[in-house]
């Protein structure tokens, strides 16, 4: 169901699947800075002699270990909102990924009347996104063309 909401979401809001990507990207950057900042740290400590509090070069590690986590959980927190509606966007969709799910497990089972019905998961997309490329866009409102 979700890969199919993401087929609609990209056909009919491009601008949201794209942006839903960057974010999930920007995500993976975050958690790997935030990663490779810690194993540094951590290995300054192990590798520091005599008084910790003396080694000014950790100290401003430290400083800017904590300065550039402190940036990263600010933008980790604005992600999360952008997130967020980005998901109550898409939900709009959800009924015709729901019914492009139901009608695949359909098209599935037909295979158990005769092996002639065999489909592959290629020909049910090209398929699904035939149908949304016929379906009448006109001039209603993306909750008109979902509800119907």
């Amino acid at each position: 169901e979700d890969q199919l909401l993401a087929v609609v979401v990209g056909k009919e809001r491009p601008d949201l699947e794209s942006q839903r990507a960057e974010l999930v990207t920007l995500q993976i950057e975050y958690t790997i800075k935030l990663k490779q900042l810690e194993d540094d740290l951590l290995a300054r400590l192990a590798n520091a002699e005599g008084d910790i509090l003396g080694d000014e070069e950790l100290i401003s590690s430290l400083e800017e270990t904590k300065a550039t986590s402190i940036e990263i959980t600010a933008q980790v927190d604005a992600a999360k909102a952008t997130e967020a509606a980005i998901a109550s966007s898409r939900e709009i969709y959800r009924q015709i990924a729901t019914r492009g799910s139901l009608i695949y497990f359909l098209i599935d089972q037909l295979c158990s009347i005769d092996h002639m019905y065999q489909f592959s998961l290629g020909t049910f997309n090209y398929m699904f996104e035939k149908a949304l490329h016929k379906a009448a866009r006109g001039s209603r409102n993306a909750e008109e063309r979902a509800a119907t």
